[in-house]
């Protein structure tokens, strides 16, 4: 059984409402054997219901987030867009993903007087670096749903970064010498 963290923001999470989340994100657990933590975060903001749904299966990390006027409706939807990531990328994820595991922290930079010309750094994450090849972090990158995945090379163990170019294709940053 899936352990879960159900969080609201400007919205109470209520005993029917924590209910329907568990039944309906619990369903991802069925295709895959190995669960972890997963995050389930409810917004209300003006009009609009915000889910965002974060499941850690076998190495990645799949996400979805849904906004409609309706928050069991969000719920739907976003458990929906979850299910064809996992549609589409089963028979890799099952290939390429057995093991190992991808930990995700987020910290809050310290406090301190900012200058008016200094850069401020709103967020910082950390995560484990895994060695991939870069048709492994293409996908893990489009499952994440961003524009660039930082891995580390599994031939050359280089850190390198890829990224979605306006034009639709990738592009590879390679570190090195």
């Amino acid at each position: 059984m899936a352990t879960f963290t159900i969080r609201g923001k400007n919205i109470e999470v209520t005993p029917a409402l924590r209910d329907y989340v568990e039944k309906k994100v619990g369903k991802v657990t069925k295709y895959f054997d190995n669960v972890g933590e997963i995050t389930v975060l409810l917004t209300v903001s003006k009009d609009r219901h915000i889910v965002e749904v974060t499941v850690p299966v076998q190495g990645i990390l799949l996400r979805g987030q849904e906004a409609t006027m309706d928050m069991y409706t969000s719920i739907d939807l976003v458990i929906e867009k979850i299910e064809r990531q996992i549609r589409k990328y089963k028979t890799k994820l099952e290939k390429r993903f057995r093991e190992g595991s991808i930990r995700t922290e987020m910290m809050t930079p310290p406090a301190k007087p900012v200058e008016d010309d200094e850069a401020v750094v709103i967020k910082t994450k950390r995560f484990v670096v895994k060695p991939m090849d870069v048709q492994e972090a293409i996908m893990q990158m489009n499952l994440l749903n961003h524009d660039f995945f930082v891995y580390r090379d599994d031939k050359t163990e280089d850190v390198n970064v890829v990224y979605k170019r306006k034009d639709g294709k990738y592009g590879l940053i390679e570190s090195g010498v």
